[in-house]
């Protein structure tokens, strides 16, 4: 048995636009694929040039799609002994950018797809992502740590141009 331990690195971005005007921006940068039928697409696909071409159809401009978008809230709004708010979970990712990833280090895969959470609170919009990279580097995989890295500024760069 073989327990690591490390630090990962948050990165965190408090926004003064509104909940839903954040949401927006990073939808901006995160394709938003009809899953049941990408999920047929891709399994229906019979070479890599083929999956290739689904991907990069359904990705956003920082080379993301979402899989799911949990509404964390929606427990707090229905019970009246909480404090509610907006607070959501993106699930977000490439499969090429894991292929490229988990090629070189298979446990990357337990790392993506990546997280953006959403929340608000009293000081404004929070916007925060694990990076990748930190997960990543005590494995000591030079390539695997370079694709994250490269994952890394595509989402920081979303998430600052979400925030302003």
């Amino acid at each position: 048995m073989t327990v690591r331990n490390f630090t990962v690195e948050k990165f965190s971005v408090v926004s003064a636009k509104a909940f839903e005007d954040v949401l927006a921006g990073l939808d901006k940068g995160i394709g938003r694929p009809n899953m049941a039928a990408f999920s047929k697409q891709l399994a229906a696909a019979t070479s890599f040039s083929e999956l290739q071409e689904l991907v990069r159809g359904v990705i956003g401009s920082a080379d993301l799609m979402e899989f799911m978008r949990l509404d964390l809230g929606a427990p707090l709004r229905l019970d009246p002994a909480a404090k509610a708010y907006k607070i959501v979970r993106i699930i977000a990712g490439n499969p090429l950018i894991m292929k490229q990833m988990v090629q070189h280090l298979p446990d990357a895969g337990s790392y993506a797809p990546i997280t953006i959470l959403v929340y608000e609170s009293h000081d404004g919009v929070h916007i925060t992502y694990d990076k990748m990279a930190s997960f990543l580097a005590p494995y000591n995989n030079a390539a695997a740590l370079a694709v994250a890295q490269d994952l890394d500024a595509k989402v920081t760069k979303l998430i600052v141009e979400a925030a302003n």
